[in-house]
């Protein structure tokens, strides 16, 4: 039985796959021997908008789709934009699921977000615990946006025997990673900065918060391959993290950045900034129990993966800005 036999499908259509994640997606779905993948980008097809999904399913008939397109940003993004990245993610995936359903969609598969779990979520996050209290604020409208298209994936599955899962993945990372200050997430942050501050010789680099909070990231490429196992292998109601069971404090997430640009100043915390969530890791076992996904890249290595990518491409990765992919 091949690949294509048991995912069910023989057209992909992939949100999103012209971005970060979605460029390893779409090379992780090749390398397995599918040939008619759809990317609808964003210039063409404009997925915040019922035309734009109409047109893109038209134009694709898939028989699967894997949704990664989302409006993201780090934590400064979120505190800026709290309206815009409840709104656009909320109708982007409630217009898409909902239209996939009518076109008749054989497998649908949501991409969440950790930062949906409660601020105060028993560590390592596990899938029973989703629902046990609310978002850490900063992240929250975000968060819930893409929470509530779990709620629809059950209810779909409920109501009309739609065949959506949902995968919750940790913080992602690796080479072509979104390094605009504006916008991208903690570790093309640092990167930038340090190598920044190394370049001009400053003697220190401003930090966030306070160091203290943890987080739990996976490499880009480990991220990929579970998606493609678990639209392969999975077709349960039930959401699933998607980790690499490796927690680290910010803190040292900074000093290891540092060390491997080889940075000699010093680090300066401004407790005034938010720290955000105050742990954040998850439990990984049902991913490997579900559909044989366990993450292989170490964050040591996929860190010297991503500064040697950014060093080489620096000057074009500072002029990118869009927090849509």
């Amino acid at each position: 039985m091949d690949h294509q036999d048991r995912l069910g499908v023989k057209r992909l259509l992939v949100t999103g796959g012209a971005g970060f994640l979605g460029r390893r997606v779409v090379a992780e779905f090749e390398a397995a021997g599918w040939t008619d993948i759809f990317v609808p980008e964003i210039d063409d097809y404009d997925l915040r908008t019922e035309d734009g999904i109409r047109r893109a399913l038209d134009d694709g008939k898939p028989e699967g789709l894997i949704h990664l397109a989302a409006v993201v940003g780090g934590i400064g993004a979120n505190r800026t934009h709290p309206g815009r990245f409840f709104y656009e993610n909320a109708i982007m995936g409630i217009q898409l699921m909902e239209l996939a359903r009518v076109a008749g969609v054989d497998k649908y598969v949501q991409v969440g977000t950790v930062c949906a779990y409660p601020n105060f979520a028993p560590t390592p996050f596990r899938e029973d615990d989703f629902w046990s209290g609310y978002p850490e604020e900063t992240n929250a409208p975000y968060g819930l946006a893409k929470k509530m298209l779990l709620v629809q994936a059950q209810a779909y599955r409920r109501e009309y025997g739609f065949n959506a899962i949902y995968l919750v993945p940790v913080n992602l990372y690796g080479p072509a990673d979104n390094f605009d200050l504006e916008t991208s997430h903690v570790i093309p942050a640092l990167i930038r900065k340090f190598l920044e501050a190394t370049e001009a010789g400053a003697p220190t680099v401003e930090c966030w918060g306070t160091g203290s909070p943890t987080r739990e990231f996976l490499y880009v490429d480990d991220a990929a391959r579970a998606l493609r196992l678990a639209a392969e292998r999975y077709d349960k109601p039930d959401p699933v993290n998607v980790g690499s069971g490796q927690e680290i404090s910010i803190r040292d997430l900074c000093e290891k950045i540092a060390g491997i640009i080889g940075y000699k100043g010093e680090l300066v915390w401004d407790p005034t900034m938010p720290n955000g969530q105050p742990r954040r890791c998850v439990d990984t076992s049902k991913a490997e129990a579900e559909f044989g996904f366990r993450a292989e890249v170490p964050l040591d290595e996929g860190l010297r993966r991503t500064v040697k990518w950014y060093v080489q491409h620096q000057d074009a990765s500072r002029l990118r800005g869009s927090p849509v992919e």
